[in-house]
């Protein structure tokens, strides 16, 4: 456009641009006008209330509330006075422990909250609110107070049955199925929040499956329903009035909600609850294997697709799987559920029948196979595991000197990222390494290698590589060239401390 004047193609050109920008403005209005609209419509309309479920269920909701002796403090102080005064005399009189600087026991109470399941006084709550107590008492939302006699309780699970006499005809919930509960599902919780009573919060399950690492069996359903100090123990229902979670953790700071609380799923806790109730303790399935997860490193060790599965490090000798499943195994599947992750095994043989013939499919030496186990009883396997733990003292390792005769040769050296050194008779003495170990001593660990990161470090025995057994340095040599030359990018090796506890680790190779 010289000297400011615009040509033909110019105004057709500014026309065009000027129609396009009010279609293009319409459209956005229109687009906009109606995303609006969609997001109302889409929009999940929660319960206009809840005033009749909550009705209908705070009767067999109760409050908890115990009392322990714990050790006080030292109290006020007397005063110093010298031997012979008159007020020394009667502070004596007064307190025979006057001097003694001596802690005074103290009384601590809790507060927790809990339900009935039975017509006859069955309640259920969390461990934590009565471990310890003295005395646990109910209270129920008629205004009436019963001493609580404890039933059972279990750790793992952070749950407790507790028994009161009141009556036979006590209003009780009912469970609910916690595997069909969604991520979006409304669901109610009602507890003692901070001792204030009877208590209704309303949110959505938030996530499942969730593992906070309190215990063994972890599988919380994560739920925004405020749960503060005070609900732990009560429960969480869904809209149907049925109890499909028990209140128990949160993540907060001070004690009070911060949209993240979590609750023990009921398909987790109903036989936990039926056991306690029946035998006032658990019996759980025993499969009698140490197990540890699949890395990705472990996976491509073993040359398997994928990090599903648990896989076995130890079996117990007289357990179920003595004969049957050997270190290496990887467990994909138990009693026809998938193993997603290793933390998915533990939970499933526990929820299993003591007794029950289960099939277990594994993959050995690159074969699936199914196993038939007949499963033990977990409480029997931890004493005879306690029983049979050596509480040999594992002493400081020192570096072994390496004869230059059977060293790793440096290719290899170089590829796992450590020295070794023949596990002789002097060593096995001095390092008190129980007689069931055998392999190969490691003597030096690279800085910067990948066996440095995966946490082996000099005095560890190696046992195996890739599932083959190690005698000599010779062996492991030929062993990581073997590996090199048929292409694998990692090695598994067996490691051992010198107490007789192994672990698999897998070493990508330089």
């Amino acid at each position: 456009m010289p000297g400011g004047r615009l040509d033909k193609g110019s105004v057709v050109n500014v026309r065009f641009y000027s129609v396009c920008r009010r279609v293009s403005i319409r459209v956005l209005v229109f687009v906009t006008i109606g995303w609006a609209a969609l997001s109302v419509s889409a929009q999940t309309v929660g319960p206009a209330s809840v005033s009749e479920l909550v009705k209908e269920l705070s009767g067999a909701v109760v409050n908890i509330g115990t009392s322990r002796v714990v050790e006080g403090g030292n109290g006020m102080p007397f005063p110093r006075l010298p031997d012979g005064s008159p007020l020394r005399e009667l502070f004596e009189e007064l307190n025979p422990n006057y001097g003694q600087n001596e802690r005074m026991p103290q009384e601590a109470r809790s507060l927790g909250s809990g339900f009935f399941i039975s017509a006859d006084g069955l309640v259920v709550t969390n461990n934590h609110v009565i471990d310890g107590a003295e005395e646990i008492l109910i209270y129920t939302s008629d205004g009436n107070r019963y001493v609580a006699e404890l039933v059972g309780a279990d750790e793992k699970t952070d749950l407790a049955v507790l028994k009161v006499n009141a009556g036979s005809n006590v209003p009780f919930v009912e469970f609910g199925d916690s595997d069909t509960a969604e991520v979006g599902d409304w669901v109610m919780a009602i507890g003692n929040p901070f001792g204030l009573g009877g208590s209704v919060s309303l949110g959505i399950v938030s996530a499942r499956h969730r593992n906070i690492n309190s215990g063994p069996y972890d599988d919380f359903i994560q739920t925004d329903a405020a749960i503060n100090q005070g609900n732990s123990g009560g429960p969480l229902f869904d809209m149907e009035g049925n109890v499909i979670g028990v209140a128990t953790a949160i993540i907060a700071r001070g004690g009070s909600s911060r949209g993240i609380g979590f609750a023990i799923p009921v398909n987790l806790a109903r036989p936990v609850i039926e056991q306690l109730s029946e035998f006032g303790e658990t019996r759980r399935g025993w499969l009698g294997v140490g197990i540890q997860e699949v890395s990705e490193d472990v996976a491509v060790s073993l040359g398997h697709a994928g990090t599903a599965g648990a896989l076995v490090v130890d079996v117990t000798p007289g357990g179920p799987s003595e004969g049957v499943l050997r270190s290496g195994d990887l467990i994909l599947n138990f009693d026809g559920r998938d193993i997603a992750v290793m933390t998915d095994l533990p939970r499933i043989v526990a929820l299993t029948p003591v007794g029950k013939t289960v099939s277990v499919r594994i993959i050995r030496d690159g074969q699936s196979i199914e196993i038939p186990i007949e499963l033990g009883r977990l409480e029997t396997g931890e004493r005879l595991i306690a029983e049979a733990r050596t509480q040999t003292k594992v002493p400081e390792v020192k570096a072994p000197a390496i004869d230059d005769g059977v060293r790793l040769s440096p290719e290899v050296r170089a590829m796992i990222g450590l020295s070794v050194a023949p596990l002789t008779r002097e060593l096995r003495d001095e390092l008190s390494v129980v007689g069931s170990v055998s392999g190969v001593l490691i003597a030096e660990v690279l800085a910067n290698s990948d066996a440095e990161e995966k946490g082996l470090f000099p005095g560890l025995i190696i046992s195996e590589v890739n599932q083959n057994a190690v005698q000599s340095v010779a062996e492991l040599d030929d062993f990581i060239k073997a590996a090199r030359e048929a292409g694998r990018l990692a090695v598994l090796f067996r490691v051992y401390d010198a107490s007789g506890i192994s672990r698999y680790v897998a070493v990508r190779l330089g």
